[in-house]
C-alpha cells in the first residue's frame, strides 16, 4: 500500500529548521501501514529535509557551518536577470545549501510507528525565506 500527503509550512527567516517530525509520526499512524518505509521530501530547491538532533545549540552550529561553507555575500554567477523568470536571481547560496542538505529524508516503519534514533528528529530546512513552502509525506509498505 501506498498512501502519501502534502503539507504546507510557512518559513519566518532566511535560515530555519521547521520541526516535522510530529506531522510525519501522525501520518504514519493514519496511515494503518505497520511495517515499510516513510518518505519526507521537499519540493524546492532551495530547502532540504534534514534528521538530526533537536538542540539550539546544535541548530546554531548548523546555520554557522552554513554560512562559512556557503556564505550569503559572495559574488555567485546566479546573481544576474534571469529572462526564464522575469527577475534577477539572488538565492544562490539557498540553491547551494540545499545540495548539502539533500532533499529528503528516508525512515523505518515497525510496527505502525517511524523508527528514529533516540535523539533523531526530522526538519524542513528553509534556505531562502520567509516563503511558504509544502513537503510530501509518504508512506509505503503493509
Amino acid at each position: 500500500m501506498i498512501q502519501m500527503i502534502e503539507k504546507k509550512y510557512i518559513s519566518e527567516k532566511e535560515f530555519q529548521l521547521i520541526p516535522v517530525t510530529q506531522d510525519v509520526r501522525d501520518f504514519v499512524e493514519a496511515s494503518g501501514i505497520q511495517n515499510g518505509v516513510v518518505f519526507v521530501i521537499t519540493s524546492h530547491t532551495t530547502s532540504g529535509i534534514i534528521v538530526n538532533e533537536n538542540l539550539d545549540c546544535l541548530y546554531t552550529d548548523i546555520e554557522e557551518t552554513l554560512e562559512r561553507l556557503i556564505p550569503t555575500n559572495f559574488p555567485y554567477v546566479h546573481s544576474h536577470f534571469l529572462p526564464s523568470y522575469g527577475a534577477t536571481g539572488g538565492n544562490a547560496p539557498g540553491h547551494l545549501k540545499s545540495i548539502l542538505s539533500g532533499n529528503h529524508c528516508v525512515m523505518p516503519i515497525k510496527d505502525g510507528k517511524i523508527q528514529c534514533g533516540f535523539a533523531q528528529d526530522i526538519y524542513f530546512a528553509e534556505f531562502d525565506g520567509p516563503q511558504v513552502r509544502r513537503i510530501f509525506i509518504q508512506v509505503m509498505g503493509d
